[in-house]
């Protein structure tokens, strides 16, 4: 059996991809315009992407949107076949022996319908376990401990259409569990949930650790790596640009400030004007609501010598500081200044 849960090596994959209009040669001919087929370009998702997973571990995929996370979880759980490179789930090839990678997965897909909503939760996970081939004593068995462990043992005969998003979704995680596999692919499974029902699969997802699973996590949420990634992988444009825990990562900007501002009035051209100032290494900005108020993310060596001319900056021409504090560096802060954007960009 390998070392590693998970290992990719210079994984890429690429997509074709239309030629868009203004970049095609023209033709004087509008027959040949109206039915020829648009020319076709490469698009590389994944540029050679390489880490290793340690089995017991929960390892924390992040990137914007766009940046490959979700095509890469797509090629280890071999819905999608690598252009080049290779990759080894609990040991196998996830193309030449596909079928063995499947069996030792757990999947959890970002905006995936993977359950039926006209069947209860219960006759769901029976379906399922019957697709796994699981004995139906066993599946019995297997479908109560899962109801009660989500804590969804009342509403199990319910249909899945009156669940809620909450409820949903671990009906989706009980179903990547059915088979007990060792290695379970998490991508985003706390979009668009409650803080309450965040934090409950947050916390499922560490006790499956604790049970001995290996987790390879994608998420949009900062804290949410913070709190729960062994290691992080930071992936933009289709690479991997930081690989390390949570803390050392942060340790790399230790020595610099990051000023955090609230601005009412806030005009797009003044971005341009601070990042300018003498100091400034790095500057995020995005809306907060609708009444212009933004969030500045400033990242300083010495936010001391910077404030009063920020100060002055900011409170120009209709504009004015609404709250402002020095912070600790964040794991999102390290993600800002490794990209130059923030991750939901």
């Amino acid at each position: 059996m390998s070392a590693y849960a998970i290992e990719a090596e210079d994984l890429v994959k690429k997509f074709p991809r239309r030629v868009p209009p203004e970049n095609q040669p023209s033709s004087k001919n509008p027959f040949t315009r109206l039915f020829k087929h648009p020319p076709l370009t490469e698009f590389t998702a994944v540029d050679h992407v390489s880490f290793q997973i340690q089995r017991g571990e929960i390892f924390g995929l992040l990137g914007p949107n766009g940046a490959g996370k979700s095509t890469t979880i797509r090629m280890l759980c071999t819905l999608l076949e690598p252009t080049s490179g290779f990759a080894r789930v609990n040991g196998y090839d996830v193309v030449k022996e596909a079928n063995l990678v499947r069996q030792s997965l757990g999947i959890v897909l970002a905006g995936e319908r993977s359950i039926y909503w006209k069947l209860t939760g219960r006759e769901n996970l029976e379906y399922f376990a019957a697709l796994y081939h699981i004995p139906p004593e066993i599946a019995r068995q297997r479908v109560n401990e899962l109801l009660e462990y989500m804590e969804l043992t009342n509403r199990a005969n319910e249909l899945v259409e009156k669940y809620s998003t909450g409820m949903r979704q671990r009906i989706v995680l009980s179903r990547a569990l059915l088979a007990r596999p060792p290695i379970i692919l998490l991508d985003e499974p706390t979009l668009g949930l409650d803080p309450q029902a965040a934090r409950r699969i947050r916390e499922m997802i560490l006790d499956l650790k604790n049970q001995g699973h290996t987790i390879l996590l994608t998420t949009h949420y900062m804290e949410e790596a913070d709190q729960l990634s062994d290691r992080i992988g930071i992936i933009d444009q289709g690479k991997i640009i930081a690989l390390d825990t949570p803390a050392a990562l942060k340790r790399r900007i230790h020595q610099q400030d990051v000023v955090r501002l609230e601005v009412a009035g806030w005009k797009p051209e003044m971005a341009a004007k601070i990042q300018a100032m003498e100091g400034v290494n790095q500057l995020i900005t995005r809306s907060l609501d609708s009444d212009s108020v933004w969030e500045l993310h400033l990242h300083t060596e010495n936010s001391r010598a910077i404030l009063p001319r920020l100060i002055e900056q900011v409170n120009y021409n209709g504009t004015h500081l609404v709250n402002m504090n020095i912070v600790s560096p964040s794991l999102e802060d390290v993600f800002i200044q490794l990209t130059g954007k923030a991750l939901r960009d």
